[in-house]
Parts: C-alpha cells; structure tokens; sequence
C-alpha cells in the first residue's frame, strides 16, 4: 500500500489547484503603442479596437482552449523605442506571451530583434510579435524573424498600388515626396521613387524631403517649397500628428493636386482636412470602409461605435489579428509561441469583409486584397471624427496582384 504524507498531500493539492488556476486564467496580449504624447490619439484608438474585437469575436463565443478568454493589457511606450524595450521587458517579468503593436516601424524593428534574441536565451519562456501597422519592409524581409508576423499590408505592396494608379494619369508629370525621417518615411520614399521610375520615366520627382518626426508644430515652410516646386501630386507616408499638421497646412495653402498617403484618416485627421480636402485625398489601405462589403461587418463598426462613438475602426486588419490568433491558439491546443506560430504559418483566413487572406510562412506577412479609398462627404456611411467625411473605395487591387517577392532568410527554431 502506497503511503502519501500529510505533508505531500497538501502539496500535490496545491500543484492541482495552480494548474486548474493556470487552465481557466486568461491569456494577456501585451498592447504596447504610444498612450501619451503626440501620438496618443493613435495608440488610444488601436488600443480600444483591441479591445472591443477580443470581447466579441472571441470571449463572447466562448473564449478559445475551452473557454478561455482573451486579455489586453495595455503598455504606453511613448511613440519611443526606448520605452518600448523597457516596456516589453515589463510584459515578460508579468508572464505575457503575446507582444502586440504597430505605431512606428523603429519600435518594431527594437522590438522584433529583442524578441528574438529574448526567444534565443529563454526557450522556456518565448514571446510572439503579432505587427499589425508597421510597414517597412525590411520587416519582412531582409530583418525577418520566425518570432514576428505581420498583419498589415507593407510599405512597397502599398506603394505598388498606388503607383499603378499614378502612372495611369497622364496629367502627373511632377510629384513631390514628403515623409518623417525614420525607416518608414525613408521606405516610403525610396519605394516611390524606384516604382515610378520603373512604370512612368517621364515623370520628374521635384522634392523628396525627409522631416523630423513628431516635433514639427508648423508645417508651413514644408508646404511652402511644395508649392514653389509647382508638383501635379504629392506622395507622403506621415501618420499621426504629423498627418494632422501637414494636411492642415496643405489645405490651409490651397494646394488643389491630389494626395496620395497612406494614413490620411481618423485620429483627428479626417475632421482637419474636411471640407478643404473633399475629392483631394486619397489613402491606400487593407481592408473596408466604405461601402461595407459585407452586412456582418457593416453590423460589427455600428456595435463598435455604440461603444466607443469618440472612436473609429480605423485598422480593420486588428479583425483579422485577433480572429487570426485565436484561429492559431486553438488549432496548436495551447498558448505555446512556438506551437501558436507554427499554426499561424500559411494560415489562410476569411475576413468579416469577405476576403481571402494569407499569411505567407516564409516571411510572415499577411497578403490581402488592397484598396485606394477618396476622402469625401458622399456616399458615406461609417465617417471618421464623427465628421460627417469618410473613406470612400475607387480601386480595388485583388490579391492576386499583391504579391511581391522577399528577401527573408528566416532563422527557424
């Protein structure tokens, strides 16, 4: 006969009860993004679209492994990649798995190579990066990590789109190129010019200018050599507060030639450019604004801005990253990175606007239909800033046409 000490019996009771604890407990997802600061506005409005999808595309039809529930746990970084280290290292001594965050391709570069490195030391105790707005592309490319997936369309497959749609228009035969100076501005520049080259060796760039980021107040000197440069059209990546000043001082100017950006919305910047920029601005983007292509999706932006009507679904893609991991959590049969990962890989995916996504395993970037969109006050159901203007689809880029090729040399586990 087996004996089991006072002592022993109390302890295996108490392994159980941490297990069954550790079971049911939820699964944090770090939000580290700017929630302070110049760029809080942005970081704000992704952290509550987080949020609102955890709650209803997961916990409210049960959770994942069983049941259970998904929870974001928010981190200010700052808009620093300082911060963000610092912060990162917080989520890890709180036992988080998941790091999620987008705002800035600096921080997640810092990121993903700490990450990486963390994972190399702590195999017991690895971390996943789930990217779901920065766009460089060396992200995916040549500072590719097995430990990073990226959920937003990058810098050049945008710029593709854009510059097809450019290069029909005979009337530009000068464009101007303005952006923050870091390595997303800096992509966005270099893919411009080389694309256009490429597809319209007519046309002349006649400024490409790089400005600090987050500390221009007054754009005005900026517009000024735009207008002295006498352009047909200008380019810019800015976000942010940045977006907000530079748009204001175009329209201020009375700039007329169309704009083509890729973060000319929401966050304050749909109210600034209002009425002045109707028909002028034109943003490319991943997923639906209007018109919704599906009811279910429709429904979905009308639950969220009951919720949170000072807000707006301003990254559809956070749809797929939430419903996209769950997919994976539950496919692994546990909250593993490396299992959850593996899962992920090649993981092709509906979206709630009826598209067909793909995460491509050898780089871990998500490929999906691709939209230019107008900013306007017609045909809009879903405006951003309660503005009463909204993003409105001219041109659809299937999926098929956004696939582009990679430079990633993946280290794999």
């Amino acid at each position: 006969m087996r004996i089991i000490l006072p002592g022993v019996l109390a302890a295996l009771f108490s392994m159980h009860v941490t297990a069954q604890a550790a079971d049911s407990d939820p699964i944090r997802i770090a939000y580290i993004d700017p929630l302070t600061g110049a760029f809080s506005a942005t970081g704000h409005n992704g952290l509550v679209q987080f949020q609102h999808a955890v709650e209803e595309l997961v916990n409210a039809k049960g959770g994942v492994l069983g049941g259970r529930r998904l929870e974001i746990v928010a981190y200010d970084n700052q808009a620093s990649a300082q911060e963000s280290q610092i912060q990162l290292r917080r989520a890890i001594s709180e036992g988080i798995q998941f790091i999620a965050q987008g705002n800035s391709s600096a921080v997640a570069g810092v990121l993903t190579d700490a990450i990486t490195r963390h994972n190399q030391r702590n195999p017991e105790q690895r971390l996943l990066f789930l990217n779901f707005a920065a766009v460089d592309p060396a992200l995916t490319n040549e500072n590719c990590s097995f430990w990073h997936f990226r959920f937003d369309a990058h810098a050049d497959i945008k710029m593709q789109a854009l510059t097809d749609l450019i290069a029909q228009r005979e009337d530009i035969k000068r464009i101007y190129i303005i952006g923050q100076d870091y390595s997303f501005g800096q992509a966005v520049a270099s893919s411009a010019v080389g694309q256009l080259l490429a597809k319209r060796p007519d046309i002349q760039i006649v400024g490409n200018e790089l400005h600090p980021m987050e500390s221009v107040k007054d754009f005005t000197p900026y517009v000024t050599k735009i207008v002295s440069a006498r352009p047909d059209a200008i380019i810019t990546g800015n976000w942010g507060a940045d977006m907000v000043s530079l748009g204001r001082a175009i329209t201020d100017a009375g700039i007329t030639v169309p704009i083509y950006t890729y973060y000319a919305a929401y966050d304050g910047i749909t109210a600034t450019i209002g009425a002045s920029g109707r028909d002028q601005f034109r943003m490319v983007h991943e997923g639906h604004f209007n018109p919704a292509p599906t009811e279910e999706y429709a429904q979905y932006v009308r639950d969220f801005k009951a919720d949170y009507p000072n807000n707006d679904i301003s990254y559809p893609r956070i749809i797929n990253t939430v419903q996209m991991l769950a997919r994976a959590i539950d496919q692994a049969g546990s909250t593993e990175p490396l299992e959850v990962a593996l899962a992920l890989e090649g993981m092709e995916h509906t979206s709630m606007g009826g598209d067909r996504v793909f995460m491509r395993a050898d780089d871990h970037q998500l490929f999906q239909p691709i939209q230019i969109s107008v900013h306007t006050d017609q045909q809009i159901e879903f405006d951003g800033d309660n503005s009463g203007f909204g993003l409105l689809t001219e041109v659809s880029v299937p999926i098929e046409n956004t696939m582009v090729e990679h430079s990633c040399q993946m280290r794999r586990p």
